[in-house]
C-alpha cells in the first residue's frame, strides 16, 4: 500500500469514527467504540499485521473486530476492560484467518510464511526480519504473549486479559517463547 493511500485509509478511519460519535449519542454507562477506534486502531492493525502477516488481512480483522463491538456495545458493562475485549475480538479474528489458511494449504502446499515486499525488508533490516520470521515459527499461543509484551508493552495482567488465561500462563508461555526464539536465532543464554 502507497503512503498516500495508507494516509487516505486513516482519514477516512477517523472519518468514520467522527461519524459514530455524532450519529449515536452514548447512553450513560455505555462505552465509547469511537473512541477507542480513534486511538488504538493503527495499534490493533499492527498487531494484526504481525499475526496474519499481510496488511489487507489485518485491516479487514480489526475493521470487523470494532464493527462487531459497535454493534454489542450495549452489553459492554465495564468501560476499562473495552481495549482488553477489542484486543481479544482482533486476536480471535487472526487465529480464525490463520485457521482459514492453515486448512487452505493442508490440501495444497506447505505453509509458507508470507513473503515481505522489498521495501519492507530493506526498512526492518537484516536482524529485524530474522526475529520476525523465528517470530511466525513459534506456537500460536507464544507468538501472541511475545507480541503483546514486547511490542504493546502490556503487563502480565493485561495480557492475561487479552489472552483470557492467567497471568501466571502468560509468564510462563513468554518464557518458553524466548527460549524457542533463542534456539532459533542462535543465541546462548
Amino acid at each position: 500500500m502507497t503512503q498516500a493511500a495508507d494516509e487516505a485509509l486513516k482519514r477516512l478511519c477517523y472519518v468514520e469514527a467522527e461519524l459514530l460519535i455524532q450519529q449515536d449519542a452514548l447512553a450513560p454507562g455505555q462505552v465509547d467504540v469511537a473512541s477507542i477506534f480513534a486511538e488504538h486502531h493503527v495499534g490493533l492493525v499492527r498487531l494484526a499485521l504481525i499475526m496474519v502477516g499481510d496488511q489487507a488481512t489485518a485491516e479487514d480483522v480489526v475493521q470487523e473486530a470494532f464493527a462487531r463491538t459497535h454493534a454489542g456495545r450495549a452489553r459492554l458493562r465495564d468501560a476499562d476492560r473495552a481495549l482488553a475485549y477489542v484486543r481479544s475480538a482482533v486476536l480471535n479474528g487472526c487465529r480464525s484467518v490463520l485457521r482459514r489458511r492453515a486448512t487452505v494449504f493442508r490440501r495444497a502446499v506447505p505453509y509458507e510464511p508470507p513473503v515481505w515486499s522489498a521495501e519492507s525488508a530493506a526498512m526492518l533490516g537484516e536482524e529485524r526480519r530474522e526475529v520476525l520470521l523465528a517470530l511466525h515459527g513459534l506456537p500460536r499461543r507464544q507468538r501472541e504473549a511475545l507480541t503483546l509484551r514486547y511490542y504493546f508493552d502490556l503487563t502480565d495482567q493485561e495480557i492475561a486479559e487479552t489472552m483470557r488465561v492467567s497471568a501466571s500462563t502468560v509468564r510462563s508461555t513468554i518464557t518458553r517463547g524466548l527460549a524457542a526464539l533463542g534456539r532459533v536465532l542462535g543465541e546462548e543464554s
